[in-house]
């Protein structure tokens, strides 16, 4: 009886980026040139790649376009720890910082105040922000076959570790609930913004948002480097863990979202946290009062739903945006998948690099 034939390895291709070639089984950082400053010093953007021996997919994981998101630096801090890549299939590149002004500024924006992730396509000559959107698109995102954008809430907000995506391509929903984050959000592209510009390149992409901006939260920064790990599996680049069974939570997918603000100016106290499951208009979330307390508004959500967002600052103007709340066919189901996942993430027993500098949670 003759034995079954094993299937033929095809050895995977060089890649260049910048003026740099990586050949298969190389592992090299890349100082991609973005500019100068007007100090005259050179403006580099560090770039890890990783080309396994074998060919597959090439992913690109990209963190900081916000210059003040820094989770994303982290998870792709760890993720580079992670044992499983040095039997990498593919490439993977990593950009733990796209915005360098704005990450050195501790600023959302670019020195001309523009936003990075609505500058896309760019041009080569034209603002800050134009000029590094066109060179991570041109030596990046164009390179791959597969993204994944890595995004907090804005400062004093934090989001609930979220996936957003185009989830009526099928390729695109199958790699967002691999990722297993506990809800997924079927998110509108937006004008100028790199996932827009990967869709129209044809490249299935995913945008994670955990966390605040400015600050690092360790359930978030778990989650992300699982998720990625998760992704690659899914795109078989990495090889399936055969031993050892994990609980997979099935993401919920939202129906819609929508924001409550503030009925009042005032000083804002939370009554919920983010995975809370709210009834409309019977769970009180929060109240907002005057100093004395002599003129308070409770808020209540119009909607049942489950809170993915909300505000950390206890000082709020009327009109500003306290609660993001996601609606869902099932919410009881949401807030249980939020229950398993934090249970999850708070398990040491799962962590897939090393746990010597990680901090307890």
């Amino acid at each position: 009886m003759e034995k079954a034939k094993r299937p033929k390895l095809v050895r995977n291709k060089p890649i260049t980026i910048g003026n740099e070639t990586v050949m298969p089984g190389e592992q090299k950082t890349i100082e991609l040139q973005v500019g100068k400053l007007y100090t005259h010093s050179d403006l580099t953007m560090p770039v890890q790649v990783l080309c396994g021996k074998q060919a597959g997919p090439v992913l690109f994981i990209s963190a900081a376009i916000h210059g003040d998101e820094l989770n994303g630096v982290e998870i792709i801090r760890r993720l580079l720890k992670v044992k499983a890549l040095k039997r990498l299939k593919g490439t993977l590149i990593t950009v733990p910082i796209v915005n360098l002004h704005g990450f050195i500024n501790h600023s959302r924006y670019l020195p001309d105040r523009r936003d990075l992730n609505r500058s896309f396509p760019g041009s080569k000559s034209g603002s800050i922000a134009g000029r590094l959107a066109s060179i991570f698109l041109n030596e990046i995102v164009k390179k791959a076959t597969h993204g994944i954008d890595l995004h907090t809430g804005a400062i004093n907000r934090t989001n609930l570790p979220q996936i957003r995506a185009d989830l009526d391509n099928s390729v695109v929903k199958e790699m967002a609930a691999s990722f297993g984050s506990p809800v997924m959000l079927n998110s509108n592209l937006r004008d100028g913004s790199l996932r827009a510009e990967a869709v129209k390149k044809g490249i299935p992409i995913l945008l994670y948002e955990a966390g605040e901006a400015l600050r690092f939260d360790e359930v978030s920064i778990r989650a992300g480097v699982k998720g990625i790990v998760n992704v690659m599996r899914h795109l078989g680049m990495i090889t399936k863990n055969r031993t050892k069974s994990e609980r997979k939570i099935t993401p919920v997918i939202a129906r819609s979202s929508f924001w409550i603000r503030a009925p009042q100016s005032g000083i804002f106290r939370s009554l919920v946290s983010d995975g809370t499951r709210v009834v409309a208009n019977k769970t009180l979330i929060g109240v907002v009062s005057d100093p004395f307390g002599e003129s308070e508004a409770e808020v209540y959500s119009p909607n049942s739903g489950v809170v993915i967002g909300h505000m950390c600052m206890p000082l709020v103007n009327e009109g500003e945006a306290l609660f993001h709340i996601a609606k869902f066919a099932r919410s009881d189901i949401a807030e249980g998948n939020v229950g398993d996942f934090h249970e999850e993430m708070h398990d040491d027993s799962n962590l897939l690099y090393p746990a010597e500098d990680i901090p307890n949670i």
